[in-house]
């Protein structure tokens, strides 16, 4: 029996948490919404509706009535935030994930802020991926909103190189949850991703090998997963703008000059080569934790502060690591200045661990290797390599840093308890 050609799909929920929230509140269809600034507590819309019209008793069976002059603006927003994700009605005006409000306050003052509510977006993850390995049990997770998917043998996964599948699988969760999603098809991960981005929202994007160059070579070398700014940046100043530019360089030129590993995967994805499986077992590659102050903060001078969050952050990574079972040796911290620069540091283990103090440890030592005499603006802290726990042996007291360096005495001023 001849074997059956490739055909995987990369699933992508349409802007997953906004169109969540747009279920909640359907009567904010078709205007500029963003969500972020913080979790969501409590409905508070309703406290006001309930201040305003005492007469009448408001529950969650109302959110759909709330009047528009209820929901919150972001003009004038002052606060850190960030915005997780925002509305396609809100992406006409420029905003986008990880744009600070305040950025997006200018560039559109009239659109509704709603709080992250993660336990309602969960639930709708879970959903809709349900749905998916009802149909097509072979599903990759990468994420709350996004799926990889091999229809190679599942009925209907050849038929028009899968768009019968693809609109079926689309069609069920529409009808289950009210929610949309664009699928991509192609012979695998890399490309398929690409192109479930082709047709967005509630597209689906069919491409063969044969489209490589018309389709595919044309988009910006940024469009491939695994190229980012700084890779984009060094083939730009080499003159490679496309992928298709790409393709034409010499795989052995592109090792000289991007490193043998990395230079070869840039000759392979620029000619669409990918042969990863979609894997039911993919495990999470680290687990990471981090805050942005709501006002700049000092080492020094805002010591007590930084480090009861310094600590907040290493006891919550270890508590993720310990519900989800698992354990690492790369421990590691992230800061962004005030000047919006990121920095990271880490350090690895010889053993495994994912206890609260030995990260606290680990990430204080990382701490002396930054600069700490300037400003926060973000503190993170993120544990990788990650084994299921039991599997190695345990970390039972880490190696100290010998290193010292100029900023030792701030870092040593996180890294102490008072």
């Amino acid at each position: 029996m001849p074997t059956l050609p490739r055909r995987i799909a990369h699933l992508d929920m349409d802007a997953f948490y906004a169109s969540v929230e747009l279920l909640r509140y359907p009567q904010l269809k078709g205007l500029p919404v963003v969500i972020g600034g913080g979790r969501r507590q409590a409905d508070d819309l309703l406290g006001k509706l309930s201040a305003a019209y005492p007469e009448q008793e408001w529950t969650a069976e109302h959110l759909a009535e709330i009047p528009l002059e209820f929901f919150p603006r972001i003009a004038g927003y002052t606060g850190r935030g960030v915005i997780t994700t925002a509305s396609y009605a809100a992406r006409k005006f420029g905003i986008g994930s990880a744009m600070g409000l305040m950025k997006a306050a200018k560039l559109c003052p009239e659109a509704i802020l709603l709080p992250v509510d993660f336990d309602q977006y969960r639930h709708y993850s879970r959903s809709f991926k349900a749905i998916i390995t009802d149909i097509a049990p072979l599903m990759e997770n990468r994420g709350v909103d996004e799926v990889y998917i091999d229809f190679t043998e599942v009925p209907g996964g050849q038929r028009d190189g899968g768009r019968v599948l693809a609109r079926l699988i689309q069609k069920t969760i529409f009808e289950a949850t009210g929610l949309t999603c664009s699928v991509g098809v192609a012979p695998n991960k890399l490309i398929a991703k690409m192109a479930s981005e082709f047709n967005k929202p509630n597209g689906i994007s069919v491409v063969h090998e044969a489209d490589l160059q018309p389709l595919i070579w044309p988009l910006a070398c940024r469009k491939i997963n695994g190229i980012g700014p700084k890779a984009d940046e060094k083939l730009k100043k080499h003159n490679i703008n496309t992928i298709g530019d790409l393709a034409a360089r010499d795989q052995f030129w592109l090792m000289d000059h991007f490193g043998k590993v990395y230079g070869a995967w840039l000759h392979q994805a620029a000619w669409g080569r990918d042969d990863r499986p979609v894997s039911m077992d993919s495990e999470p590659v680290s687990m990471s934790r981090e805050t942005t102050f709501e006002r700049d903060l000092h080492a020094v001078r805002d010591r007590q502060e930084l480090g009861q969050v310094f600590t907040k952050l290493c006891e919550q990574v270890a508590a993720d690591l310990q519900r989800k079972g698992y354990e690492g040796k790369t421990i590691g911290i992230k800061l962004r200045y005030d000047n919006f620069q990121s920095v990271t540091r880490d350090q690895t283990l010889e053993l495994y661990t994912a206890d609260a103090a030995t990260i606290r440890q680990v990430a204080g030592q990382c701490l002396k290797r930054v600069d700490l005499t300037r400003r926060l603006r973000l503190l993170g802290v993120r544990v990788g390599s990650l084994v299921k726990q039991g599997t190695e042996p345990a970390v039972i007291n880490p190696p100290m840093v010998a290193e010292e360096t100029g900023h030792g005495i701030q870092a040593q001023l996180l890294f102490t308890d008072d």
